[in-house]
């Protein structure tokens, strides 16, 4: 089974690489440049995507109980919003994003930064189980997700969860989505498969982000746009955020550019 390193949100990765890093990599050395484009340096700096990582965060959080990890969690960007937790691990198979974090969270005692690479057991022990685990945009980089997830599931304590937000619907997929290393892109039906055989229950797998997938659609897959536009981007997350959150508070859509879903273990 190949893992992924970070992948940052919704589609924004870089080249591909597997959880051990890419040639020439050492344990997983330089896994945020090649997963995002950015150096380590510029990775944090996302403010273009505030809107965006808060309104995954109302999607997420109530899954989520006292004590969190998260995989592939970069340098932190999203696991910062966590500020209520009783222990809160952040991942990542890149050992310069996980030094990151340990000093960007070295203030906030409940918070531990370890290195974590789904084809390492040694890297799989943390100790106390958690109530979930979070993985964002990593899913769909993995083969073998099954057995990704049941290996994930070992860290869940009983009655707990998984949660998982990957790229929606195999119509979206284009060449962005091949320069990556995604593998595939969900639909509600193929993650409830996936975590059905990891052998958990699935209580809530549905499409999120339908304005965003409509874009998606137009600019990238139709239009052929190479990579996101940071102007769009920053456009994106300043007008179209709100109105997204606002629209699914009240409508669930049936179609959309992410799919999220939650199961639990048993």
């Amino acid at each position: 089974m190949s893992s992924s390193p970070r992948c940052s949100p919704e589609g924004e990765d870089g080249e591909p690489t597997d959880a051990a890093g890419a040639p020439g990599n050492t344990l997983g050395e330089g896994a945020i440049s090649q997963a995002t484009g950015r150096e380590l340096e510029d990775a944090g700096a996302a403010e273009d995507r505030r809107r965006y990582r808060a309104y995954q965060l109302e999607l997420i959080a109530p899954h989520c109980g006292r004590s969190v990890l998260e995989v592939g969690a970069g340098v932190g960007d999203f696991a910062a919003q966590f500020d209520d937790l009783d222990r809160l691990v952040v991942t990542d198979v890149d050992p310069g994003a996980v030094a990151a974090m340990a000093q960007r969270f070295a203030d906030r005692p409940e918070v531990e930064a370890r290195r974590m690479d789904l084809d390492d057991p040694a890297t799989l022990e943390i100790g106390r189980p958690v109530s979930a685990v979070v993985a964002i945009n990593v899913l769909e980089h993995i083969e073998g997700d099954a057995e990704a997830l049941r290996r994930l599931a070992g860290l869940v304590e009983p009655g707990g969860r998984l949660v998982m937000f990957v790229p929606g619907y195999p119509q979206l997929y284009g060449e962005f989505d091949r320069l990556v290393g995604h593998v595939r892109r969900y639909t509600p039906a193929t993650l409830t498969a996936a975590f059905e055989r990891a052998g958990l229950r699935p209580v809530d797998v549905r499409p999120v982000n339908l304005l965003g997938g409509i874009a998606w659609w137009a600019t990238v897959r139709r239009g052929g746009v190479g990579t996101p536009n940071p102007r769009l981007v920053r456009a994106y997350d300043r007008w179209v955020v709100p109105t997204t959150r606002l629209v699914e508070r009240r409508v669930q859509p049936p179609f959309g550019q992410s799919v999220l879903g939650a199961a639990v273990v048993s």
